[in-house]
């Protein structure tokens, strides 16, 4: 997939996101929403520091767009993800009537845009989005990899 100056400009600013998660302690995921050129939601990861498993990057981005439109439809947004979302978050975008998703890092082990399952494309539901993945997937994958090998560092006895 080619991509463009913009998608890359956005992944940066979901990147910016993600580290600052990991300074938290939460797992290094960031998100952004995006209408026209202007950026309309930021989220990063803060399910620990706000005791609430649905904290997700996507979520608080998402939440923060509908805030700032004043409205829980966000169509012609674009959400830039620095991990491929979850089913919880794909079901969030889908409700949002998110238009398109771009994200970094796949994830086998729980994504839902293509790699676990596909909620981006089922014709049984009301909406559908398009999904480009793998935009900076190193630099994502990067990213989360430091992070789980630092935490397995710090439970390591002496």
């Amino acid at each position: 997939m080619s991509w463009s100056a913009d998608d890359e400009r956005f992944m940066r600013q979901a990147l910016a996101e993600a580290k600052i998660a990991a300074t938290v302690d939460e797992v290094p995921v960031g998100a952004i929403v995006v209408k026209g050129s202007e950026i309309i939601g930021r989220g990063l990861n803060r399910p620990v520091q706000d005791s609430d498993p649905t904290a997700h990057a996507e979520i608080v981005a998402i939440r923060a767009a509908a805030l700032h439109e004043r409205n829980y439809r966000l169509n012609d947004a674009t959400i830039y993800v620095t991990l491929e979302p979850c089913a919880m978050c794909m079901g969030a975008m889908l409700n949002a009537r998110i238009s398109r998703l771009v994200f970094g890092a796949y994830d086998s082990k729980a994504g839902a845009a293509g790699s676990v399952i596909d909620l981006s494309d089922n014709r049984r539901l009301n909406h559908q989005l398009e999904v480009n993945g793998g935009l900076l997937a190193e630099k994502c994958s990067d990213l989360l990899q430091k992070f789980f090998e630092s935490r397995r560092r710090q439970k390591k006895p002496d």
